[in-house]
């Protein structure tokens, strides 16, 4: 059975460019005729006509620096403090958390059907005073239970 894919052609080897314009030969090539050409832009220039050479025209000169240092002798004086004081009155109010409301014994409850308090989480149950809550204690739920041992927020 043949093969459902074509194989490509071979390459053809293209000689667009002779071997020595690659880039592997021209950029070091390059590289190093830009190097050299600094070198030797780096000489020291010749003089101008008619100018004498610097070298023999050199002769010591004396050269004075004078520094001056000045220090301020005066201190500021630190500006008044202004304190202001204001009176405020705070409102204190006082919050009372109310208890649960009793349940007159709906059938659907968990604790077999006997009256009690409902608690939506167990941090209701602690503002209450409940938790821990048992089961068939009133109060007591199965969303309470976590881990079903009977015991609704417990510790």
């Amino acid at each position: 059975m043949s093969s459902p894919y074509i194989t490509p052609p071979a390459p053809q080897p293209s000689r667009t460019a002779p071997r020595w314009a690659r880039k592997r030969y021209v950029l070091p090539v390059l590289g190093l005729a830009f190097f050299l050409g600094i070198g030797a832009g780096a000489g020291t220039p010749e003089p101008a006509a008619g100018t004498k050479n610097s070298a023999s025209a050199v002769s010591p000169t004396a050269t004075v620096t004078a520094t001056a240092t000045a220090t301020a002798s005066t201190k500021a004086k630190p500006a008044p403090t202004v304190t202001e004081t204001k009176t405020v009155k705070i409102k204190v109010t006082e919050t009372v958390t109310a208890q649960p409301a009793v349940d007159t014994g709906s059938a659907d409850n968990d604790n077999g059907g006997e009256g009690s308090a409902y608690y939506a989480n167990c941090d209701a149950a602690r503002a209450a005073g409940a938790a821990p809550v048992h089961r068939g204690e009133p109060g007591y739920a199965s969303h309470l239970d976590r881990d079903g041992d009977g015991i609704g927020c417990d510790t």
